[in-house]
């Protein structure tokens, strides 16, 4: 069904007008990023670009953007094209500013007297409630910050949307918005997206490129889709590279034994024969490619260190206050047993994370209502890694939570993708994806046998989500989450509770929460 709707969308784009077309372009910085790198984009795209984390997607969107020169290659695009980019973080200009005046930035000055009613309706349309609009932007959570910068784009009325992890620091609802308002709104706009929410790629793009040093695959799928054709297309590589090296063993085996004979028999044929054979042989060789094998920004290991325990921790009806002490919710009767991986869901400030405070807190103190079994381990990751905090440098962080010795803890950070020079600076210079490696390293050196973990996909890519996912499922971990992101729910979670109406429930699936929060019954591009 995918490919027969992918060759009939290829031939659909022919008739399109080009709107950006890259040629052979490469970027090398410090290594390569990618290389021959062609790609066209036409107004009806929805391009999503895949690949781990620091492997060029921000410099590819840069590059679409006309802010960065490639190494070689090259670019046209159509006449008067606006390309705008939605970057990750906030530009300096725009951190002395209140949410309207950041997004009025992006209009010229000339205009911006005559149509800052085009702030009010982009503003309106992202459903940013009124009383923040003339809140510091600096002062805004980060899901907010990012839904200025992307105001600010599209009040420029761009011809193409170049937007950067689009989803990070957005809860469930601000997803289901964005996703709503780039099908309605913007649904006429050709839009780029890197991303590593592998559910929001799905909803809102139709073609996927995986970014690689070199060969990029592209794909007229979304990405679930894309992901099943790009295995299937390395799988074959493999082993057609297999096929012909083996072909090239089995030529070199024949001229070798051709060369006896002929030498035996002094046959000048048979040493003619031979020299043909070992140059098909080389030229197999030389022409022979291996398949595409992904370099890892760092593996993720867990461990489960075991209890006896069958319930790890006993709710008895407890209260769930805010920190200054305001009621959310009560828990009721509710056990967490070994073996459970329960996620928590509610809407945004219904007290998630409180919950997972309360349990923390009850690890090292008794609390009202709750138990639990003494023999539990924590292994405690917040949305922040404040956890991170004490340490001076990823190596004092092993050093301190492990006696492996200064080299076992250097190699051990060179597995989890922090590389030498990096192990012994502040832990703030590190990138998320590093950090949030970092911070599974550290719980698993911790042995837990019950994991805390709130938002932890926040800043891995796609490899490390699964990663983690695998890690989980494979030591049968006992965990309590809180996360947005919907694919790691689905394939971790075998229990769910609900924040609903003051109460804490147990409910068969996470489907019915999802659908309340983001409207999944909206049009899909993918």
């Amino acid at each position: 069904m995918w490919p027969r709707w992918g060759c009939e969308f290829q031939i659909e784009r022919r008739t399109l007008v080009t709107l950006i077309n890259l040629q052979d372009v490469a970027v090398t910085l410090s290594e390569p990023l990618f290389a021959d790198l062609s790609l066209t984009l036409a107004k009806s795209d929805r391009l999503g670009i895949v690949a781990a984390n620091g492997r060029g997607k921000s410099t590819l969107l840069g590059i679409l953007a006309g802010h960065i020169s490639p190494t070689s290659g090259d670019i046209t695009t159509a006449r008067g094209l606006r390309a705008e980019l939605v970057p990750q973080d906030l530009p300096d200009e725009l951190r002395d500013l209140c949410m309207f005046d950041a997004v009025l930035a992006g209009i010229d000055e000339e205009q911006a007297e005559f149509e800052s009613w085009r702030v009010n309706i982009a503003l309106e349309d992202l459903h940013v409630p009124a009383d923040i609009w003339q809140t510091p932007i600096e002062d805004l959570s980060g899901g907010w910050q990012r839904v200025a910068l992307l105001a600010r784009a599209w009040v420029r009325e761009p011809d193409v949307l170049l937007i950067d992890e689009p989803t990070n620091h957005l809860d469930l609802h601000r997803i289901g918005v964005l996703q709503t308002w780039l099908s309605t709104v913007a649904r006429r706009t050709a839009c780029v997206i890197a991303s590593h929410d592998r559910a929001f790629l799905d909803t809102v793009t139709n073609r996927t490129l995986f970014l690689r040093p070199q060969n990029s695959p592209q794909f007229a799928l979304p990405y679930s889709a894309a992901r099943v054709a790009v295995d299937e297309a390395d799988a074959a590589d493999a082993r057609r590279f297999e096929n012909e090296v083996a072909k090239a063993d089995q030529l070199r085996r024949q001229a070798a034994k051709l060369k006896n004979v002929g030498i035996n028999s002094g046959s000048d044929l048979l040493l003619t024969k031979t020299k043909q054979l070992q140059e098909r042989a080389n030229k197999l060789e030389r022409s022979a490619r291996p398949a595409h094998v992904e370099n890892s920004a760092g593996k993720i290991r867990l461990s489960n260190s075991g209890t006896h325990a069958k319930a790890l921790v006993t709710f008895e009806e407890a209260e769930i206050t805010t920190p200054d002490g305001a009621p959310l919710f009560k828990t009721g009767q509710m056990w967490i047993n070994r073996g459970d991986r329960i996620i928590v869901q509610g809407a945004n400030g219904s007290g998630k994370s409180c919950l997972l405070s309360l349990v923390i807190t009850a690890l090292a103190e008794p609390q009202a209502g709750l138990r639990v079994a003494p023999t539990v381990v924590p292994g405690v990751s917040d949305q922040s890694l404040s956890q991170l905090d004490p340490f001076k440098s990823p190596l004092d962080a092993v050093l301190s939570r492990s006696d492996v010795g200064d080299q076992n803890a250097r190699t051990l950070l060179a597995s989890a993708g922090i590389r030498i020079t990096h192990q012994s600076q502040a832990i703030n210079r590190l990138s998320g994806g590093q950090q949030s490696r970092l911070a599974m390293l550290i719980l698993r050196l911790t042995h837990p046998n019950f994991y805390i973990l709130d938002e932890p996909t926040n800043h891995l890519d796609i490899e490390g989500q699964e990663a983690l996912e695998v890690e989980l499922q494979k030591h049968d971990a006992t965990a309590l989450l809180v996360s947005h992101d919907r694919s790691f729910v689905r394939n971790v979670g075998t229990r769910f509770w609900q924040i609903n109406r003051a109460r804490l429930i147990e409910t068969d699936s996470p489907e019915a929460f999802f659908v309340d929060q983001l409207g999944e019954d909206m049009p899909r591009l993918g």
